[in-house]
């Protein structure tokens, strides 16, 4: 159950484990080792004693180096896991903000989300940095947190690669990108973001057009797949040729997280 997999901190949204679903082929993900969230700026310590409890010692951030000279994250005093970015600069813009520029109605605001998506396999520092991961998980029997600003475009799609990979299907793929919909505190984290949006494009973009950059939608996700299938036939392909993901990497992933 999805109560079951969201862990309920204060200070970081969407912050689940999304392990759990049944792979082709027989067998499950194992639970407590794969998680996500937003990043954690204003965690608070209870927060962080929250995470450490989990046992997470590699923690993948997808941001730029400005996104992470401007908001550093907090760290438990405690952690002494690995923090994994492979570097590169952003222009400090999270996907929903490259999407937000000019965006006042919701049809743009939908359309660049779009655009954005379907040019995020190719993004240098997130390709960079999601060979990194791809290659953790292959080395480290412990769990682990991927995470970006708000945790669902980048985020997002890192998942989709690492469950397909895993052999999860497309449908519960789509499944888990949606739960960013349901999971935690959705509300408060569209506030958060209007807030930002507004202050660096103007408050005339409209509230419906907020929630379109700041929710995710089946058309974003698939916007990025159908860019990875359209130059390499599928997930696997797009992984060993662009993420240097090797067949033989593929197995030991598999062997390390599917029971």
């Amino acid at each position: 159950m999805l109560a079951d997999r969201v862990l309920p901190l204060s200070g970081v949204h969407n912050f689940r484990d999304y392990g759990g679903y049944a792979v082709e082929g027989g067998g499950r993900l194992r639970d407590g080792m794969l998680w996500r969230s937003a990043h954690h700026v204003e965690a608070v310590d209870a927060d962080l004693a929250a995470i450490d409890a989990l046992g997470i010692e590699t923690i993948i951030d997808l941001r730029g180096d400005d996104e992470r000279e401007i908001h550093p994250c907090r760290r438990s005093e405690n952690f002494a896991g690995r923090v994994l970015f492979a570097g590169g600069i952003t222009a400090g813009l999270a996907p929903h903000l490259q999407a937000a520029g000019g965006a006042i109605d919701v049809e743009t605001a939908r359309a660049r989300m779009i655009d954005t998506y379907a040019g995020m396999p190719y993004r240098s520092a997130l390709v960079a940095t999601l060979r990194l991961y791809l290659s953790a998980l292959v080395e480290y029997d412990t769990p682990s947190l991927v995470h970006c600003v708000a945790g669902k475009d980048r985020t997002g799609f890192a998942v989709a690669i690492v469950h397909r990979l895993l052999g999860v299907h497309e449908d519960d793929l789509m499944h888990d990108y949606l739960l960013t919909n349901s999971a935690g505190k959705i509300e408060e984290r569209i506030a958060q973001g209007a807030a930002h949006i507004r202050q660096r494009y103007g408050a005339e973009i409209k509230d419906d057009a907020i929630r379109a950059l700041m929710s995710v939608n089946p058309a974003y996700l698939d916007a990025a797949l159908a860019t990875v299938r359209r130059d390499h036939g599928d997930i696997p392909g797009y992984a060993e040729a662009v993420l240097n993901f090797t067949p033989a990497m593929r197995e030991a992933l598999i062997d390390r997280l599917v029971v």
